[in-house]
């Protein structure tokens, strides 16, 4: 495949050539995977950084063709930015099971309906298996690196124990090895709320023209609160009042922290499938590296010769520091070089998508060091 045709800011979608086996024993055949890419590749092709996205998160992670629409993690990737567009080429998919141009529960089915609940249950690793046949049919061979945030980090870790031998460096952030049963508790209350939405139809939403938007607003309202810490909501909001000088004895949103949460769940609706919502989630759910090599963490990472960067937020209770010092002592005992940093910020969990100098300064050395190893 040409440079040219694999230049695409504003987005393209691909069909992979064979059949994907996933981790359930079933087979998912004339996959598509949505992906957009930014920067310039150079011609041996050694300057590739894959991006991994958050949850809720698509394959725009920086800004679209004219700059007119920023991508989500604008902050870091873009011409003289942390990942520099100037020096690297940015590659992004969406995920398998995503509802932004992959394959999907919402995508077509044998029948010609959506798959809906029909679609096969995935796992992080699958994802990463699509995104390496993605890679195999637009011709790259070898990454300079793979970086994420939050379930992008955990795209990023399965990569280095998947695909260790494809990729000079790996970085995860906010992230962890495994989902903990809290963070899986907080996924049940999310997807409990989509399917007792009457709209959710057993799945079945799109076939009768209706979707479980108060459900999946819901689930997406919990999901938001752990996203943030207490320190950033006091100083977002306090208990200040939403539009009104006194409470006023009922149930609208007196609170401003009330009216957030609701614009966030509806603003959520407006762009994400319901039951991408529950694939996506059971699949992180499912993710616990140390389990697939034996219950101990370190052997995981065994034989890995990419460089690693872990880092950890001081306010973020969703995967708290202590996930990733036990990646950390598992890459070192591992014989893995990996450096760590724990950034001091009260912004919670969503730190990695917001403007934090030391994430972007440790994360721009990070990547130009390796590629200065590498030659790129």
């Amino acid at each position: 495949m040409t440079n040219a045709a694999l230049h695409a800011p504003d987005g393209a979608t691909l069909r992979l050539p064979r059949p994907l086996r996933l981790a359930s024993g079933a087979t998912l055949e004339d996959l598509e995977i949505g992906y957009a890419s930014f920067g310039r590749l150079d011609a041996d092709r050694s300057n590739v950084v894959l991006v991994c996205h958050a949850l809720t998160g698509d394959q725009f992670v920086g800004d679209r063709a004219g700059g007119e629409k920023p991508g989500w993690w604008s902050a870091v990737i873009g011409p003289g930015r942390p990942i520099d567009t100037d020096r690297y080429f940015v590659l992004c998919t969406n995920v398998l099971g995503g509802c932004s141009g992959s394959t999907g529960p919402a995508s077509a089915g044998p029948s010609g309906g959506a798959h809906a609940l029909d679609f096969p249950v995935i796992t992080i690793a699958d994802m990463v298996a699509a995104q390496a046949a993605l890679l195999d049919a637009l011709g790259i061979g070898r990454l300079l690196a793979v970086i994420g945030g939050s379930m992008g980090g955990m795209q990023a870790l399965q990569w280095a124990t998947s695909f260790g031998d494809r990729m000079d460096a790996v970085a995860a952030i906010a992230s962890a090895a495994r989902h903990t049963p809290q963070n899986i508790a907080f996924h049940e209350i999310g997807r409990q709320a989509v399917m007792a939405d009457p709209d959710w139809r057993g799945g079945r939403y799109a076939e009768e023209g209706v979707r479980p938007a108060k459900g999946l607003a819901v689930a997406r309202m919990t999901a938001h609160v752990t996203y943030l810490s207490e320190s950033a909501l006091n100083r977002k909001f306090g208990r200040a009042l939403q539009d009104r000088a006194a409470i006023g004895y009922g149930f609208d949103a007196d609170f401003q922290v009330e009216s957030y949460l609701r614009h966030q769940g509806k603003r959520f609706v407006e762009r994400f499938d319901a039951n991408s919502y529950l694939y996506i989630t059971r699949a992180m759910d499912y993710f616990d590296l140390a389990e697939a090599a034996g219950g101990r963490l370190a052997d995981a990472f065994a034989g890995l010769t990419a460089r690693a960067f872990i880092a950890s937020f001081t306010s973020d209770w969703l995967y708290p520091t202590a996930e990733s010092r036990a990646i950390v002592r598992a890459l070192h005992a591992a014989g893995v070089e990996a450096s760590f940093a724990e950034i001091e910020s009260d912004k919670g969990h969503d730190a990695f998508l917001l403007d934090e100098p030391e994430l972007h300064r440790l994360l721009a050395g990070f990547l130009s060091s390796t590629a200065e190893r590498r030659g790129a």
